[in-house]
């Protein structure tokens, strides 16, 4: 009976021509790789079955074959698909195999029950295997508006000639190490006065090349590029160029904020400059009382009291019989202690026949200064002779004509004698801590004392 069966398949086969021999010969395929598919399934259920199941290698040897897996079944899947569009594309062209006679009856049944899915114990621990497959990697989306969302030219350049340090554009002088990594003025101060603490060599934070006051030199290209790069108003969100941006909020902003002209007599209000014409044109203060109008004069002058003090002192002082001035130089050492700290001193010079010093230290002599990130000095005038009688001394400190240390100036008094002759330390009157971490990145700190010896 199996032969008959054979050579009516065989018959048929002739019969159909290459289309159904075609399609005979993937259906013939698909179940041949879904026994074989099917047998390495159980052979590999088999081997996990005496894996220890919480060790590395046995984790390792789980994922391993359910990749396997994964990949046969796609491959199966793939075939199947292959098979059915196959049919649907080529069965209107030819009949159906008779398959009436019981010997076919016998194989349609038998195939029927081999591709009928077997309920197994293997089968269901097969599903516990889906834990360990790894997902179709799934296909990129690409979207049609790709071009539009590319970033603007002038952004990929702010992301190029920015700072490598603080990672923002430069607002003045660009600088830039040997190997041409961009630094702002500010950073380029600050990695200096790090290193002078530090009591080491100056580097680039890019390259790590050394670098000094003299050896970077100035990128006026990058300079010129940035300030013609685009930056939003902080008022009116609007974007101009850089170089234009600071007069823009100053004078033609109509967002900006501004005051009433009234405020001198008392008016407080404080708003858009668009709306300063009809605040004007309502504002109460011009109606007031001289009383009212007194009151704020007088907290007017108090603001002003302590400068008109400052400047009253000086003219005092200016009358005295002896004064003197000396332009110095303050030059950076090491302590002797364990921790080696900077501080600053000048050479001795002499005043009123005496021998002084002027030292300076930073943050009050703290541990490790570069850890702050506020910075500031403090110095003290030292008399290094010896002196028969006090000497009532008033001094201050002063931009020299050799530098440009931006300092205020602030008249302190102190009586020196042969007990007493370091005076306390006092602040130096800078602006802010770039200003102190610019004298800092110097080679010395230049400035004019003027002293002023008051007689009894």
């Amino acid at each position: 009976m199996v032969t008959n069966s054979r050579n009516g398949l065989l018959k048929q086969f002739i019969l159909a021509g290459p289309i159904l021999k075609t399609k005979l010969f993937l259906s013939i395929f698909v179940k041949l790789i879904s026994k074989i598919i099917e047998y390495h399934e159980n052979f590999y259920m088999f081997w996990l079955l005496t894996l220890n199941e919480t060790s590395t290698d046995s984790i390792t040897l789980r994922t391993s074959i359910g990749s396997v897996l994964s990949l046969s079944r796609r491959l199966l899947r793939g075939l199947r698909l292959t098979s059915a569009h196959f049919s649907r594309s080529f069965g209107g062209k030819i009949k159906t195999i008779n398959m009436a006679d019981p010997n076919n009856e016998a194989a349609s049944s038998s195939s029927v029950s081999e591709q009928a899915p077997t309920a197994t114990p293997i089968r269901d621990d097969l599903e516990k295997i889906e834990d360990f497959l790894e997902p179709d990697k799934k296909r990129r989306k690409v979207s049609r508006n790709d071009g539009k969302t590319e970033q603007k030219l002038e952004h990929r350049l702010g992301g190029i000639l920015c700072c490598a340090v603080c990672l923002d554009l430069p607002k003045a002088a660009v600088y830039q190490c040997t190997n041409g990594h961009l630094m702002c003025a500010g950073c380029f101060t600050h990695v200096l006065a790090d290193a002078r603490l530090r009591d080491e060599m100056a580097t680039c934070p890019n390259c790590r090349i050394e670098i000094s006051r003299t050896s970077p030199s100035r990128n006026l290209a990058v300079e010129k590029a940035v300030s013609e790069l685009p930056a939003e108003c902080q008022y009116c969100a609007k974007e101009f160029p850089r170089n234009s941006l600071e007069r823009h909020e100053e004078t033609m902003c109509e967002e900006r904020i501004s005051s009433c002209k009234y405020s001198r007599i008392g008016c407080p209000w404080r708003g858009p400059n668009h709306e300063r014409p009809e605040h004007e044109a309502h504002c109460v203060h011009p109606h007031r009382s001289g009383l009212d109008v007194m009151e704020a004069l007088r907290d007017i002058d108090a603001r002003t009291l302590e400068e008109r003090r400052l400047y009253d002192n000086v003219f005092d002082l200016l009358s005295y019989e002896k004064i003197t001035f000396n332009d110095l130089q303050m030059k950076p050492y090491r302590t002797d202690e364990f921790v080696h700290k900077l501080f600053y001193e000048t050479s001795r010079f002499t005043a009123f026949n005496n021998q002084w010093v002027v030292k300076a230290r930073i943050n009050n002599s703290q541990r490790d200064p570069t850890q702050s990130s506020e910075r500031d000095m403090t110095y003290q005038l030292i008399l290094k002779t010896k002196t028969t009688y006090p000497l009532p001394l008033h001094y201050l400190i002063l931009k020299g004509p050799f530098g440009d240390m931006k300092v205020q100036p602030r008249i302190h008094k102190f009586e020196f004698t042969d007990q007493e002759n370091e005076s306390p330390y006092l602040p130096l009157p800078l602006p802010d801590t770039a200003e102190c971490n610019r004298l800092l990145a110097a080679r010395a700190i230049s400035f004019r004392l003027i002293m002023f010896l008051a007689s009894k």
